[in-house]
């Protein structure tokens, strides 16, 4: 189970292979399960199904409308399945791909030695507004999509949009982070 990687960093491949394979899972527990109860349908989802659609994730998320799409007419038929409506109260599949990316990002703040280089390359912005917190990084202006697109930009850019209280103080447990981006996130941080 890899990444499927064109050259030009188009990620249709990798979204149709993970689509696939999640459709494939989602039968399976739809037939198994069928006259299963509501939470045994949605735990059977997020331990077999939800896997499979957020695999690495944090790295080849995609970013054009039909790709996020693809992945999430898997949930939407889950959700389906499982409360008998579209609706569902788990977090959306873009969420949950921008909170991986964002703790992706987080991991060389606190400087453990592993993530050193990492660290040294971001860089501050020259200046800090009045709305902005102590730990903006500095955008990197590109001008291709690839670039644009790229996981390090589409990072940084929402890491920058994150909320001072957000990030709190940042060395600190990566688990509490991600509880806290999440609130972020669901509140409308994108």
């Amino acid at each position: 189970m890899g990444i499927i990687i064109r050259s030009n960093f188009n990620w249709a491949d990798q979204v149709n292979y993970a689509g696939q394979k999640a459709w494939k899972a989602l039968h399976f527990v739809m037939r198994v399960l069928k006259n299963g109860n509501r939470n045994t349908k949605s735990l059977a989802y997020t331990s077999l199904v939800r896997p499979i659609l957020e695999s690495r994730a944090a790295c080849w998320d995609p970013c054009k409308d039909g790709e996020k799409n693809a992945l999430d007419q898997v949930q939407t038929k889950a959700a389906q399945f499982t409360n008998h409506t579209k609706d569902s109260d788990w977090e959306t599949l873009a969420e949950r791909r921008t909170t991986a990316r964002l703790c992706v990002l987080f991991k060389p703040y606190p400087e453990v030695r592993a993530w050193k280089a990492i660290h040294d390359r971001l860089r501050r912005p020259y200046y800090l507004s009045k709305v902005d917190h102590v730990r903006k990084i500095m955008d990197r202006k590109q001008r291709t999509d690839i670039g644009k697109y790229s996981f390090v930009n589409r990072t940084i850019n929402n890491w920058n949009r994150l909320p001072a209280e957000a990030l709190g103080t940042v060395p600190c447990i990566p688990y509490i982070f991600r509880k806290s981006v999440r609130k972020a996130i669901i509140k409308g941080v994108k």
